[in-house]
């Protein structure tokens, strides 16, 4: 995922899907930790529900 394509999906996460900073601050640091897709890393820890982890990968596909 390039620089700029992370920064949308951030974006994305905030402003439709009412992500807060702090969650998306935690997702972050383990995905440092532990590669993999933040929105995997996101419902993995419990700050995005199913549905909402469809939404992300649905946004994503068509982005």
């Amino acid at each position: 995922m390039t620089p700029n394509s992370k920064s949308n999906l951030i974006r994305f996460l905030q402003d439709e899907l009412a992500i807060s900073a702090a969650s998306l601050q935690v997702a972050l640091k383990h995905s440092e930790q532990d590669p993999g897709p933040l929105p995997m890393i996101l419902w993995q820890y419990g700050l995005v529900t199913l549905e909402q982890l469809e939404q992300i990968y649905d946004w994503m596909e068509a982005a």
